[in-house]
Formats: structure tokens, sequence, C-alpha cells
């Protein structure tokens, strides 16, 4: 048995029988496929990263937009009540047009 073993270590090329060589392999492929910081858990950790930022930049655009409305309403309180709640004074009358 140890014959066999020992042909088939002597058959391998002398840098694959280098110790420093494979002690390099065993990291690398443990680091790779089983260390907590694996490859695979850093690459969907960069897909929520990369979600949580687009996320972002959408809310960032949906406050921007809601703080022109709110200061537009606060500049134009008027014109607001009469268009979002129909408020009209007592001597006039008020025609809502749709669109269709």
């Amino acid at each position: 048995m140890d014959k066999v073993i020992l042909d088939l270590w002597n058959k391998l090329p002398a840098p694959l029988r280098n110790r420093y060589f494979l002690t390099a392999v065993v990291f690398v492929a443990f680091m790779v496929f089983f260390d907590r910081h694996d490859v695979l858990t850093q690459i969907q950790l960069q897909g929520t990263v990369n979600k949580l930022e687009d996320d972002k930049v959408f809310y960032e655009e949906q406050i921007d937009k809601e703080e022109e409305k709110r200061l537009d309403m606060q500049i134009n309180q008027e014109r607001f009540a009469r268009e979002q709640y129909y408020m009209q004074r007592n001597n006039e009358d008020v025609f809502i047009i749709a669109d269709e």
C-alpha cells in the first residue's frame, strides 16, 4: 500500500509536491470556500450594499420632490386649497374640468 501511494506521489510534478505550495493551496481553498467571510458571502453582501445604495438614491429623490411640494404649498396656500379641496369664496362659482 505504501508503495502505491509513494509511486503516485513521485508521479506528481515537482512543484505540486512542494509543501509550501500545498500549504498555500489549502489556505486559499479554506479562505475561498470555508471561511466565515468566504467569496460567496462577500458577493451577496456587495449585492445588498448596491441595492441599499440604489434605494437611498431613490428615497433622496422622493424627499426632494416632497420638499418642493411642501414649499410650493406654503407659498401658494390658497391655490393649494382650491385645487386639492375645491374650496371657494362665498360669492364665486367653481367649475371643474376633468380630462378624459
